[in-house]
């Protein structure tokens, strides 16, 4: 069973920078960031593969930046240009074979 841990939310003003981290406790191949805001379904904010390729959610393209540290099992959001409406719960998932495993969950708010 792999563990990933996040850190890094909080509360920035609109325009502001947050950058999000993930370490898993095992091996993983494509790891990748979710979100979910109240009463809305979770959903993709970006994913990135062990050999680096990425894919983002239109929303977040441009403004958002995923990466990883393949030595240390670890995927980063780095998110600037902040807004009202990236105001959500950010998971960590990262995916071995067929198992998909999942963080506890970081807040982050966008808001004045």
């Amino acid at each position: 069973q792999v563990q990933l841990v996040e850190s890094g939310g909080g509360l920035v003003q609109p325009g502001g920078s947050l950058r999000l981290s993930c370490a898993a406790s095992g091996s993983v191949g494509t790891m990748g960031w979710y979100r979910q805001a109240p009463g809305k379904q979770r959903e993709l904010v970006a994913t990135i593969t062990s050999g680096g390729s990425r894919n983002y959610a239109g929303s977040v393209k441009g403004r958002f930046t995923i990466s990883r540290d393949n030595a240390k099992n670890t995927v980063y959001l780095q998110m600037n240009s902040l807004k009202p409406e990236d105001t959500a719960v950010y998971y960590c998932k990262g995916t071995w074979y067929t198992n998909n495993y999942w963080g506890q969950g970081t807040q982050v708010t966008v808001s004045s």
